[in-house]
């Protein structure tokens, strides 16, 4: 499956006011289970000095397909498509690569 192959699956699945029209919801979905991930992962430090075990590793993993859900649907309603999207952070991340900037900060480097 690609990304777009997904993209499309994913949005047979997506419910919710203003579908279309409406970025602010999948916006506000994708920070919460984001933070679900940071959470699981947060208190593997906390509870268990930092050790990931494989059921930790697992919920992690399925936080990780609810993200991506939300990014797929997000990416939808600015109508871009996840291919696109990928393709365009790789060239990015090549060309910071190449210029020698890959550590640092700002958006434009």
């Amino acid at each position: 499956m690609d990304l777009n192959q997904y993209q499309n699956s994913a949005l047979k699945t997506a419910i919710y006011p203003h579908q279309g029209q409406n970025f602010s919801y999948p916006a506000l979905g994708l920070m919460g289970e984001a933070g679900e991930v940071a959470d699981k992962l947060k208190k593997v430090i906390r509870d268990n000095d930092g050790v990931l075990t494989d059921p930790v590793r697992d919920a992690v993993a399925k936080e990780l397909g609810d993200v991506l859900w939300y990014i797929a649907v997000l990416a939808n309603e600015l109508d871009y498509d996840l291919n696109t999207i990928a393709e365009d952070n790789l060239l990015k991340l090549l060309s910071r690569q190449e210029r020698g900037v890959l550590s640092g900060s700002g958006d434009n480097r």
